[in-house]
C-alpha cells in the first residue's frame, strides 16, 4: 500500500494453525477496509506460516513478518505496535472472532468523542466450534470522566481485558509497552485509563474464544506465564518469585507518577492502590480476579454465524 492506512491491525502469532485462518477471514470480512493487518510470526514450527503467507498473498493489507527466533509473547506484542503506521492501532489473536461492523462502530465513536482513548464492544465467549458460551457483563466504570475512578475500576473490577479495542496509537506508544511480569495486561489497560475514557459498543461484536490450546490453560502458573511472554523470566535466580509480582505493583506506581492528570488525581490512586494491596495482602497471585458475570441474555441469544464473516453456514 504506498499510503498509510488509518487503522493498524497487529496479529502476534505462535503455532496458531487451528484457528488463524478463521481469526484472519473475521477481520479481512470488516465493513471498515481501511486497515493494514500486520501478522508477526513468532517462529511458529506449525502451519502457521504457509497460512499467513497464502492470505498475503490474496491481499495487499496483509503484512507478514517471520520473526528468527521466539521473542516471547510480549516483546512480539509490542513490535507490532512499533511497526504500526496507522493512528489508529487494534491488538488482534489468532484464536478470536470479531463481528463484521466491530471495527466500523468503534472508530465512529472514537470520530464522534476526540476525548475517548479508546473503543470496545461487549465480549462474549465462544468455545472450539465458534459456539457462544457466556455473553459477558462489563463492570469497569472507564467511561468516567474522572480518571482516578477509572483507575479504581480497573483495580477492583472482574474483566479489564481490552483485546479487542481500537486505540488511538498516539496514546498507545505513551504508556508503558507491555511487560512480562504476573498480570502485564491489567497494568497496560489501567495505565490507558489514565490518559483518558473508554467507550463501549453496547453489543456483542468480540469473541474470544475459549480452549485448551489457549495460552492461560498451557501455562497454568504464574511463572510459566511470564516465561510465556518473555523467555527470559524462565531464570529464577534473575527473575524470582517476588520481583514478578513486586514489578506487577511497581507498573500501576510508574502508570501513575507518568499519568495526565494532576497531582490530586495522582494522590487518589495512591490512595486506590494502597488499598487494593492491604486487601491482597497475603495473596500469593497477587489479585486473582473475581470471575466476570454473565450478562442477562443468554448465549444462544447471541450468533456468530450471523454476524462474523467467514462463519456463514456454520449452526449457531
Amino acid at each position: 500500500m504506498s499510503t498509510a492506512p488509518r487503522l493498524s491491525i497487529g496479529l502476534p502469532v505462535y503455532n496458531g494453525e487451528d484457528y488463524l485462518a478463521e481469526s484472519l477471514d473475521a477481520l479481512l470480512g470488516q465493513s471498515y477496509e481501511n486497515f493494514e493487518l500486520i501478522i508477526s510470526d513468532n517462529a511458529s514450527t506449525d502451519r502457521t506460516e504457509e497460512i499467513s503467507r497464502e492470505y498475503a498473498k490474496l491481499d495487499s493489507r496483509v503484512r507478514y513478518v517471520r520473526q528468527p527466533v521466539n521473542i516471547g509473547c510480549a516483546p512480539n506484542h509490542n513490535y507490532c505496535v512499533d511497526v504500526a503506521r496507522g493512528e489508529l492501532f487494534k491488538w488482534a489473536s489468532d484464536d478470536d472472532l470479531y463481528a463484521r461492523d466491530l471495527l466500523e462502530r468503534c472508530i465512529e465513536a472514537l470520530d464522534e468523542h476526540p476525548e475517548f482513548v479508546l473503543s470496545h464492544s461487549w465480549t462474549a465467549m465462544i468455545d472450539e466450534k465458534a459456539v457462544v458460551t457466556q455473553a459477558l457483563e462489563y463492570p469497569l466504570n472507564t467511561v468516567s470522566p474522572h480518571a482516578a475512578e477509572r483507575f479504581r475500576s480497573t483495580l477492583f473490577a472482574p474483566g479489564g481485558d481490552d483485546d479487542g479495542a481500537v486505540i488511538r496509537t498516539e496514546v498507545l506508544r505513551r504508556v508503558a509497552p507491555l511487560d512480562s511480569y504476573h498480570h502485564a495486561d491489567r497494568t497496560i489497560i489501567s495505565e490507558l485509563a489514565l490518559h483518558g475514557p473508554f467507550h463501549q459498543v453496547p453489543d456483542w461484536l468480540y469473541f474470544r474464544r475459549d480452549h485448551p490450546g489457549r495460552s492461560e490453560h498451557e501455562h497454568p502458573t504464574v511463572r510459566r506465564r511470564a516465561t510465556n511472554l518473555d523467555p527470559k523470566r524462565a531464570d529464577k535466580l534473575r527473575h524470582p518469585m517476588v520481583r514478578l509480582l513486586g514489578e506487577y505493583v511497581l507498573g500501576y506506581v510508574k502508570a501513575i507518577r507518568n499519568a495526565p492528570i494532576s497531582g490530586a488525581e495522582k494522590r487518589e490512586c495512591f490512595r486506590y492502590l494502597r488499598q487494593w494491596m492491604l486487601n491482597r495482602a497475603g495473596n500469593p497471585a497477587m489479585g486473582r480476579m473475581p470471575v466476570q458475570a454473565e450478562a442477562e441474555l443468554g448465549p444462544r441469544e447471541v450468533s456468530v454465524a450471523s454476524v462474523v464473516a467467514g462463519q456463514e453456514g456454520r449452526v449457531p
